[in-house]
């Protein structure tokens, strides 16, 4: 099977509103098949990747666990003169070409410093019938679900884990546990690894031998010709046992010598072994049991690597979003040094006074990008990539931002 044959996938994740999580107070967002969120060292970019990892977390496991990883509910909701006590998130979602879906939760926390899941609401929609799936909960009991049978609510539970059973959310549930996020540890990728199945990448890229020794011709050859042009002297790479254990065996030209030396990945550079860690989370085919990985989140790809090798980086995004949804974190302008950017693909991040705001970039950014006249890397050298001015109000409501609206 060619791997890379398919035609372009819809962007999965089409629009996400957050209010008070983390540093973020407000945002509504739409995002394409490759998107960059562009700001300073500090201005909340993370924070709102790790609001779509909250979520993924939330549903493999509990709310408590992925609250408790943050330091629990008062570490999680923004703080603020107004002393939020909850936060709220909206996905909208194209699950497939003719099928696409809404979900939106509010978490609250309670006077026993404890949490409750305040409201849930779930819609799938089929686009050609009309037929619509949907449930929705509130303080603590389920209001209404076109299930005939609905399962036990738990306040402190997801009510989509409950119904992950059933065909009509299934979807759901399975797309956004699909999110994979990565920033590759060439500190852990130079370990060696106990041997796994190797089904998909970790976030740190501890297991990348295991994974990159499953990969298919097609797959092994897109990434190393990618790796050759970052690191040029890199003829191959191969998976190597050892008692048990994995590990990366690097092939390389050396200068007088008549065949490549051969290098673990304990004498590698830590560009190199961050570049194959990030080019392997960009082309691995699928995710756990199987599944398609539908969207990949990058921490600023291009740290370690040399700014000649950003623009390689740059064609290697491009050609991943053609597979699956790229999101990716970055205040590098070598790395947005492109006219392949377009200002549809930035996000602008920027605090102020202690609050992220993001937005797609401003009027005069956006006409410079249209036009030509600059790249989005020369706009962020002239600190010119600025949020649209007009985006939502930090204050605004889970009314005002329609988070569980139809």
């Amino acid at each position: 099977m060619d791997l890379f044959a398919a035609d372009p996938p819809n962007p999965f994740v089409e629009r996400v509103r957050i209010r008070n999580y983390k540093s973020v107070g407000a945002c509504d967002v739409r995002l394409g098949a490759l998107t960059f969120l562009v700001g300073q060292n500090g201005s909340g970019k993370s924070n709102f990747i790790d609001a779509l990892h909250f979520v993924r977390e939330s549903l493999e496991s509990t709310v408590e666990h992925a609250l408790d990883r943050r330091g629990g509910i008062k570490d999680v909701r923004r703080l603020s003169t107004g002393h939020p006590t909850h936060f709220s998130m909206r996905f909208d979602l194209r699950l497939e070409a003719s099928r696409s879906a809404s979900y939106a939760f509010r978490v609250g926390s309670r006077k026993d410093a404890g949490f409750e899941i305040q409201h849930e609401k779930c819609i799938v929609i089929d686009d050609a019938s009309k037929e619509k799936s949907e449930y929705e909960t509130k303080n603590g009991r389920v209001l209404k679900t076109t299930l005939p049978a609905k399962p036990a609510y738990a306040a402190d539970r997801l009510y989509l884990v409950a119904l992950s059973g059933f065909p009509e959310f299934r979807p759901v549930y399975d797309a956004l546990t699909s999110m994979t996020f990565y920033n590759p540890n060439p500190t852990r990728i130079r370990e060696l690894s106990p041997a796994d199945a190797g089904e998909q990448l970790r976030s740190d890229g501890e297991n990348l031998a295991s994974v990159f020794g499953r990969f298919e011709n097609s797959q092994r050859a897109r990434v190393l010709d990618f790796l050759s042009k970052i690191v040029p002297d890199i003829e191959d790479v191969q998976r190597k046992g050892i008692a048990g254990n994995d590990a990366l065996e690097f092939s390389q030209t050396v200068k007088g010598a008549q065949h490549p030396w051969k290098f673990y990945a304990n004498s590698m550079s830590d560009g190199t072994l961050r570049a194959l860690g990030i080019l392997v989370a960009l082309f691995q085919a699928q995710g756990k049991s199987g599944r398609p990985l539908r969207l990949v989140a990058l921490e600023e790809p291009e740290a370690a690597l040399h700014p000649a090798a950003t623009g390689v980086l740059l064609d290697a995004l491009l050609s991943a979003a053609e597979l699956r949804q790229v999101l990716v974190t970055s205040h590098s302008p070598d790395l947005l040094d492109s006219s392949d950017i377009k200002d549809s693909m930035l996000l602008s991040v920027a605090k102020r006074k202690g609050t992220t705001i993001i937005a797609g970039v401003d009027n005069a950014s956006r006409k410079a990008l249209q036009e030509h006249l600059y790249t989005a890397g020369e706009l962020l050298r002239l600190d010119q990539l600025e949020p649209d001015s007009t985006a939502v109000s930090v204050d605004s409501s889970d009314a005002q931002l329609g988070l569980f609206a139809d």
